[in-house]
């Protein structure tokens, strides 16, 4: 009874760790900073913000000039001159924060420049990250560089279509 017990128990133990998923963890910030592609693109996005934040400061530094230029002159300038100048000032406002936009905003210059450089770094990464799953037979990998993200689950887990006819939607 005893021997036969503990077979029962020792099946069941192997049975349930069959049907057990495996899962494994990554720090992808880790393997990007492992990586020289990497840190040179990020050398050159770097060097590509540093430069338009500067284009950005000169155009700064010239608006504050014609505002401190304006405030000192306002008192001397007539109805029609104190609109124009107003008007210069306005435009070049819009100048810089149109510039600022077309630089850092989204879709801008850097995001672009970025998807440029280091998203075909990040590909290869995922890339080899789906060929460990396939290969070690990991149903999960999770990244934990920024708290917990799944990186790569097993389509065949994805129960989202039965949830869908539970609910009714077909």
């Amino acid at each position: 009874m005893k021997k036969l017990l503990f077979i029962f128990f020792t099946l069941f133990a192997f049975a349930g760790s069959a049907f057990s998923q495996r899962y494994a963890v990554i720090d992808s910030k880790y393997i990007l900073n492992k990586l020289p592609e990497y840190n040179d693109a990020q050398t050159k996005l770097d060097q590509f913000s540093k430069m338009w934040q500067q284009e950005i400061d000169q155009k700064s530094a010239d608006l504050d000039k014609m505002y401190k230029e304006y405030d000192a002159e306002k008192v001397m300038l007539s109805d029609e001159l104190k609109k124009k100048r107003e008007d210069e000032i306005y435009n070049k406002e819009k100048e810089v924060r149109d510039l600022q936009r077309k630089r850092f905003g989204y879709e801008g210059d850097l995001f672009k420049k970025r998807e440029e450089l280091i998203k075909p770094i990040q590909d290869k990464v995922y890339n080899a990250i789906q060929k460990l799953a396939a290969t070690k037979l990991y149903d999960f990998i999770l990244d934990k560089s920024d708290g917990i993200t799944v990186i790569f689950a097993d389509p065949k887990l994805d129960k989202s279509d039965d949830v869908l006819k539970e609910l009714g939607v077909k």
